[in-house]
């Protein structure tokens, strides 16, 4: 009676799992990339502080406030004897600074430019955050590769020490050979403990990335490919696909700009000024005066400000543009190597899948064969399985590595 309850609960048990792991999604890694360039955070900031440079562009054309005063022109101090003419009056003033329009206009394309400074900052972030969701997302699937194997391995182990438990008695296997089996079943045990451990750091680390609570879980898509090779591109096409690259273009456009700008501070500003006077005598005329002023920036002392600014800013410029060459430079070489790197670990892979472990699967079956009719021993089996769970799984680290080669291969090409 109380086996048959024991197999009912252990009947539920495996239903309730497979319900539970039905109702986990499967996150394919282009949602996830999706999601991260939706929701995460940092892209965010960088989003909100692109639209703030734009925001202040649409002040750049703004001209100064006016300025205006009230007073008095030529009054007595107190005390004073009265004069027969009374020239005293009062004052009133408004004065506006005109700013030079070319100059307002030189402003406004320089802000805007800042602003495509941080759209571009917002792409090269997004391909440092894609490399990251990729490496744990592929780091997964290896994980989720290796907990079946364990399983199978742990299968397979506790078929061998149940065998060996039966033909113990009839002196077909040895005590010695069940211990071994035992202590490689604890062993797998906590290989399956720290790999499930793993597989929870991952989903973690991915929820981190798309802005989710840490307690969310799904599931990835274990039929993944690896990253393939491609043709390996020329300065000209790898310059328009790396966001660094364009980062360091908007920002020498920018440059550029601003240089327009303290070129243009030798285009004179503009002023003018209405006073209002109304005598203390009514018998007088009221009287105004009306003033415009120009500024003359090309003086000597005042033009070796902008004229020294200037300098400093195309030697700025001249420095950008040899960082952008040798940047360039630097990744194309390194496209070139991570492709042969990418080339190599792949044949690697495909001859651990074609030709290694098909051959110490045989030789696993052959032996298990063998000591399934009594005409091999336990602890060769064992061997032959072991050689077969390294063999795997030294595969799958192989495949992992495969893996995040592709994703700094991928990261380099801005793919």
């Amino acid at each position: 009676m109380m086996s048959n309850i024991k197999v009912y609960l252990s009947a539920l048990l495996l239903l309730l799992g497979a319900s539970a792991k039905a109702q986990t999604p499967v996150l394919p890694l282009d949602t996830v990339l999706n999601r991260i360039s939706q929701n995460n955070g940092m892209l965010k900031e960088i989003e909100f502080r692109a639209k703030a440079q734009n925001a202040m562009a649409k002040g750049a054309r703004s001209q100064m406030a006016p300025m205006v005063g009230a007073g008095v022109f030529m009054y007595p101090y107190p005390g004073q004897m009265k004069m027969e003419e009374d020239d005293a009056m009062y004052m009133t003033a408004v004065e506006q600074d005109i700013t030079n329009p070319a100059k307002l206009k030189a402003r406004e394309k320089y802000q805007l430019s800042r602003a495509a400074i941080e759209e571009a900052g917002r792409d090269m972030t997004f391909n440092q955050l894609r490399a990251q969701a990729k490496t744990a997302y592929y780091q997964w699937v290896v994980l989720e590769k290796k907990k079946a194997v364990l399983a199978e391995s742990q299968r397979i182990m506790q078929f061998m020490l149940k065998l060996g438990k039966v033909r113990y008695p009839y002196n077909q296997s040895s005590l010695g050979s069940i211990y071994k089996a035992e202590g490689r079943i604890g062993e797998v045990e906590n290989m399956l403990t720290m790999t499930n451990s793993e597989i929870e750091m991952k989903n973690i680390q991915l929820n981190m990335l798309m802005n989710l609570p840490p307690e969310n879980r799904f599931r990835v898509d274990t039929t993944v490919s690896a990253p393939e090779l491609t043709v390996l591109p020329d300065t000209a096409s790898l310059s328009a696909a790396r966001s660094d690259v364009r980062q360091i273009d908007r920002t020498i456009e920018s440059m550029q700009l601003n240089l327009r700008l303290e070129k243009i501070q030798r285009k004179p500003d503009f002023g003018i000024r209405f006073e209002n006077m109304m005598p203390r005598d009514r018998m007088m005329p009221q009287s105004f005066t009306l003033m415009g002023m120009v500024s003359i920036p090309i003086a000597p002392w005042s033009s070796k400000m902008y004229k020294a600014n200037a300098t400093a800013m195309n030697l700025e410029i001249q420095g950008m543009q040899k960082g952008r060459e040798a940047l360039l430079n630097e990744a194309q070489n390194m496209v070139a190597s991570m492709a042969l790197e990418l080339q190599a670990k792949k044949t690697q892979v495909q001859n651990y899948e074609k030709k290694i472990i098909p051959a110490l699967r045989r030789n696993y079956e052959t032996t298990l064969l063998s000591y399934e009719q009594n005409t091999g021993q336990l602890p060769l089996v064992i061997d032959a399985w072991e050689a077969l769970n390294m063999a795997q799984i030294e595969y799958l680290n192989n495949l992992e590595q495969l893996y995040l080669i592709g994703v700094n291969y991928e990261k380099e090409l801005e793919k």
